[in-house]
C-alpha cells in the first residue's frame, strides 16, 4: 500500500516543520516537502491512498516517527510474562496508542522461567518486526530497592547465570537492568554489552561512584530514572546524578504524572537534554479497568489507574506513551523535545538506529495525532 500524507505538522529529530507531506511506498519514507508539492509527486508516481492530515486530525494535526517503548510489561489486560499471545493482545493496545515497536519486559522469575521467556520472545522476533526483543527487568536486583519485583526471586549476577540468559536470546536480549553495587555486576555488565545489548543500572542502592563505575563498564541506561534508587541529593547526586551528568547515559523517565513530579520531568529533561526516552512501564491493566491483576509473582491492585502492591509500592502503570507525551508537554516539556523523547533516543538506547525517524528512505511507521496529541491514526512500515 502507497500513500501520501499532507498538510501536517511534521515533528521529526527535534523539529517542527509546518504544513508538511510524506510519501510511503512499500513501507519507506520515499519522499517528503512541504505545502502543495506533493501533488507534484502523485503526478510522477501515484499512490494508492491520499490523506490529508488535518481531515483526520483536525487544524494543526501532528505527525511523529511511531513511539519506540523500551519498557513496558503489558497491557490490554495483558502481562508480557504469559507468552506469545499476551504480548500479541498487550501490543494490540499499545500500538493503538503510537507504540509502532516495543522492547518486551519481564520481571524478576527464575533463570529457568526468564531463560524460557526470553527464548520465547526471540521466537516471535522472527515473525513479528514491531517486537524488538527482550528486557531483563531482573533478577539482578537490590534487596532494597526490589520494588515490584519478588525479593524472594532476586539473584547475584553470576557469570552462568547472565550467560544463559543471554544465550536464550539469540541476540534478541535487549536490555538487562543491574544492581552495579552487587558481587559481579562490573564483569556481568562488561558481558552483557559484549552480547551487544544495554546494560542499564536500576533497582539500586549505588551511590554516584558505584553509578560512574558502571557506566565506565559500559551501562548506557538508568532504568526508570527516580524510581527504585537513592534520591538526588545535592551533596550525594546518587545513580540520577551520575546519569545526568554522563553523556554516554539514556535515563528512562516515566511520565504518568505517579512516578514523577511535573516539575521533576521537566528537570530531567533540561538536565538530560537529548537523552531522556519516556518509557511506560505499563503492566497488565493499561488500557484496561481497575481491579486486581498480577504482575510476575506478586498481586497487585489498581485503584483510579494507579497499581501499587498491598504494601503500596507502585507497581508499573497503566500508562500509554501517548499519555506520556501530554504529561510531559503539560510539564512545560517543548513538543519537539518529548517527541525525540519517544522516538530516535529510545531507538538510539537499543541500537536501533534505523528507527525513530521519518527522514527519506527511512522505516514508515507513523503516529497521526490531533492538536490535542491524541492519536487519530497509526501506520507501520517495514524495516
Amino acid at each position: 500500500m502507497s500513500r501520501v500524507i499532507h498538510s501536517a505538522r511534521l515533528i521529526d529529530g527535534g523539529h517542527e516543520i509546518a504544513d508538511s507531506w510524506l510519501v510511503v511506498r512499500a513501507g519507506r519514507v520515499t519522499a517528503r516537502g512541504t505545502g502543495d508539492s506533493w501533488r507534484d509527486a502523485l503526478a510522477v508516481a501515484p499512490v494508492d491512498e491520499v490523506i490529508d492530515a488535518q481531515a483526520v486530525g483536525g487544524p494543526r494535526a501532528v505527525i511523529t516517527p511511531g513511539f519506540i517503548d523500551i519498557h513496558g510489561h503489558g497491557g490490554g489486560g495483558a502481562a508480557y510474562d504469559d507468552g506469545a499471545e499476551a504480548i500479541r493482545a498487550a501490543r494490540e493496545l499499545h500500538r493503538a496508542h503510537g507504540t509502532t515497536r516495543a522492547v518486551i519486559s519481564l520481571v524478576t522469575a527464575s533463570v529457568d522461567d526468564l531463560a524460557h521467556r526470553v527464548a520465547a520472545i526471540a521466537d516471535l522476533t522472527e515473525s513479528d518486526a514491531t517486537v524488538l526483543g527482550s528486557h531483563l527487568e531482573g533478577p539482578f536486583l537490590d534487596p532494597g530497592h526490589h520494588g515490584a519485583h519478588d525479593p524472594a526471586l532476586l539473584a547475584r549476577p553470576d557469570p552462568d547465570a547472565v550467560a544463559r540468559l543471554l544465550e536464550a536470546g539469540r541476540g534478541t536480549v535487549r536490555q538487562v537492568t543491574i544492581a552495579p553495587e552487587l558481587p559481579g555486576a562490573t564483569a556481568a555488565i562488561e558481558r552483557i554489552v559484549d552480547a551487544g545489548a544495554a546494560a542499564a543500572v536500576g533497582h539500586t542502592d549505588a551511590d554516584a561512584d558505584a553509578a560512574r563505575s558502571a557506566f565506565d563498564a559500559g551501562a548506557t541506561i538508568l532504568t526508570h530514572a527516580f524510581n527504585a534508587m537513592p534520591g538526588l541529593h545535592h551533596r550525594a547526586p546518587g545513580p540520577i546524578g551520575a546519569a545526568a551528568a554522563d553523556p554516554r547515559v539514556i535515563l528512562e523517565v516515566i511520565a504518568d504524572g505517579v512516578h514523577l513530579a511535573p516539575e521533576v520531568v521537566r528537570i530531567a529533561f533540561a538536565a538530560a537534554p537529548g537523552r531522556i526516552a519516556l518509557v511506560t512501564d505499563a503492566m497488565a491493566a493499561a488500557g484496561s479497568a481497575d481491579g486486581d491483576y498480577v504482575l510476575g509473582a506478586l498481586a497487585v491492585r489498581v485503584e483510579g489507574a494507579v497499581a501499587r502492591l498491598a504494601d503500596g509500592t507502585i507497581a508499573g502503570s497503566t500508562l500509554t506513551q501517548d499519555a506520556a507525551l501530554r504529561t510531559a508537554v503539560a510539564a512545560g516539556v517543548p513538543l519537539t523535545e518529548a517527541v525525540v523523547a519517544l522516538t530516535s533516543t529510545p531507538a538510539r538506547a537499543i541500537g536501533r538506529h534505523d528507527l525513530g525517524s521519518l527522514a527519506v528512505g527511512s522505516t514508515a511507521d507513523v503516529v497521526l495525532l490531533g492538536a490535542d496529541l491524541h492519536v487519530r491514526r497509526v501506520w507501520t512500515g517495514r524495516v
